[in-house]
């Protein structure tokens, strides 16, 4: 199954072991220790991240380290960036709307004398 930076980040367990290993990389007992969860639980949440690109697995001596490569994280900005524009446009819009609305309501106050 082709796995995509969105399947990782979707699960929070999954968020919350990047953000565990993105400052040190650590075993995986190291990992399943942070969490209330199995090890194979674990072991499954890190094989989707290493599928996706967003972890890699080195081996050192008897160990797996887990280490974030959080560059893929770029797919998920690039596609928010798109939306945070159409919002701006909005928001800049309304700031519009809302700015006649204050200065018909002020033009209405002076004229009545308030």
């Amino acid at each position: 199954m082709r796995r995509d930076v969105f399947q990782a980040i979707a699960d929070p367990t999954r968020r919350d072991i990047l953000h565990l290993i993105s400052n040190q990389s650590l075993n995986l007992n190291a990992v399943s220790d942070k969490f209330n969860i199995s090890r194979p639980a674990i072991s499954k949440h890190i094989k989707i991240l290493t599928e996706c690109g967003l972890v890699t697995i080195n081996q050192v001596g008897r160990d797996r380290f887990c280490e974030a490569r959080l560059d893929k994280l770029s797919e998920v900005s690039v596609w928010v960036e798109q939306y945070k524009k159409f919002w701006e446009s909005k928001f800049d819009s309304l700031e519009g709307y809302l700015n006649q609305l204050q200065t018909v309501d002020h033009k209405k106050q002076t004229k009545n004398g308030k």
